[in-house]
């Protein structure tokens, strides 16, 4: 029978660390109160909050804890996402969401791994985060509930943009597996019948059985994408929410469409409390990784540890602002650094000016102030 650590104590202001290891069948937690403090762990099914809430009686019995001891928790960011952040909240106890790729790892070549070593590292961090060692790890800003549903609709969009892709990329390499060349859109099944061989013979009956196959898939998502893009017109042209105010505002900028301007606010701008531009540049991974040692001084590219939504809609709308907001002072500025350069700095640079335009247009959004020299456009 495993040891019972019981601790009469009379400082009532001790607190209750937990660390939550989430697996989908089941969950181990690890609890303490302090640095060098005897720790206890247990396993709980998955998802089960009044096996939770058990386990936390028991843990305060066990460190001899009373009831209105204050607690504070953690877990590292992933599949189970913000629900059960919102029920600790819920529940009296202070959550920490927790970013898994900032979280130092022994960096020997093979090392011990499992649940309840892991439980019992994250719980350490914890205490050392708590006790005011904010270095330790990052912690991830939770969005409240309605935002998180914001950011369904784009996200959906860009999943059945990949998807329709895929259909017509299987179509394009069917036929060209028989020397031929067609344009996958809504016309294809007209297009196919006149399609010929080398020899001069038609599609063979199977491919053509096949084609339309997916085909069919292909029409799915293409009237999907069509009905989330009919929907989001309808919210940005008539919902009264401060987000969608937003959007309308980016909209009325050169060289921003619906899609960047949607992406922009649900992502970042209508919802994070950003302090600055180092703040901004950080949560799009646009910052730069300077490896500076000794004699050694060389440049990594940028950290890509941000929201990679952002980031790739960044870069595309940055080679958009070079043709749509020619003469504004970004434009210029990349052209008198990059614009005589090889391709590479070229590339180098756009990413430069990605950064520099989404913290102007984040300016825009708090300022009104246009980034200088940029246009609207015309009503």
């Amino acid at each position: 029978m495993p040891a019972t650590y019981t601790h009469h104590r009379s400082n009532t202001n001790e607190v209750l660390f937990i660390a939550f290891e989430l697996g989908w069948t089941k969950w181990r937690l690890a609890f303490g109160t302090g640095i060098g403090k005897n720790t206890w762990q247990t396993t709980i099914p998955a998802r089960d909050l009044d096996a939770l809430t058990r386990a936390i009686k028991r843990a305060k019995e066990r460190f001899g804890l009373p009831e209105e001891t204050g607690m504070v928790s953690c877990y590292e960011a992933g599949r189970d996402g913000f629900w059960l952040h919102r029920y600790l909240q819920h529940a009296g106890i202070r959550n920490r969401v927790v970013d898994s790729s900032s979280i130092e790892v022994n960096r020997r070549r093979r090392r011990a791994k499992s649940d309840r070593l892991d439980a019992a590292k994250l719980l350490t961090m914890l205490i050392r985060y708590e006790t005011g060692e904010r270095g330790v790890w990052s912690v991830v800003n939770a969005p409240d509930i309605q935002d998180e549903i914001a950011r369904h609709l784009h996200r959906d969009l860009m999943s059945i943009k990949k998807d329709r892709g895929r259909h017509g990329n299987r179509i394009k390499g069917w036929l060209a597996g028989c020397g031929l060349k067609v344009q996958v859109d809504r016309r294809l099944l007209d297009v196919i019948p006149t399609l010929r061989l080398w020899d001069g013979s038609s599609v063979p009956p199977e491919l053509q059985r096949r084609i339309e196959r997916e085909f069919e898939r292909w029409q799915l998502a293409d009237r999907q994408i069509r009905d989330i893009q009919n929907e989001r017109a309808r919210i940005i042209r008539n919902s009264p929410e401060a987000s969608v105010a937003k959007v309308r505002q980016l909209e009325q900028v050169r060289g921003i469409g619906s899609n960047s301007a949607w992406l922009y606010v649900m992502e970042f701008f209508g919802w994070r409390e950003i302090r600055n531009r180092r703040q901004l540049g950080s949560l799009a991974g646009l910052t730069p990784t300077p490896h500076d040692s000794g004699d050694m001084r060389r440049e990594q590219g940028i950290s890509k540890a941000g929201n990679r939504r952002i980031r790739a809609m960044a870069i595309e709308i940055a080679w958009g602002w070079l043709r749509f907001q020619p003469d504004s002072e970004l434009s210029r500025w990349y052209q008198r650094r990059f614009g005589e350069g090889s391709t590479r700095l070229r590339k180098i640079g756009i990413v430069a000016l990605a950064r520099k335009l989404l913290i102007k247009l984040w300016q825009y959004l708090e300022t009104g102030a246009l980034p200088e020299g940029a246009l609207l456009k015309p009503r």
